[in-house]
């Protein structure tokens, strides 16, 4: 899937993005809309971790889509 697709369908992919980054919020998710680069951004700053682990989980999890 790409990420217009799952910005398409961002709605029903909030549940599987908690699941996995649970320390993210509602608010969080709503405001990345569906942005990677948002999406990786409050990845990074919840977990406290580097960008580039935040941007190798994201990969992750798009691969499972």
């Amino acid at each position: 899937m790409n990420w217009d697709q799952v910005k398409g369908n961002w709605k029903q992919l909030q549940g599987q993005v908690k699941q996995k980054w649970g320390k993210l919020t509602d608010d969080d998710l709503e405001v990345a809309e569906g942005h990677r680069d948002e999406i990786v951004g409050k990845i990074q700053a919840r977990y406290g971790i580097a960008r580039e682990e935040a941007e190798k989980q994201v990969a992750d999890w798009e691969r499972g889509l």
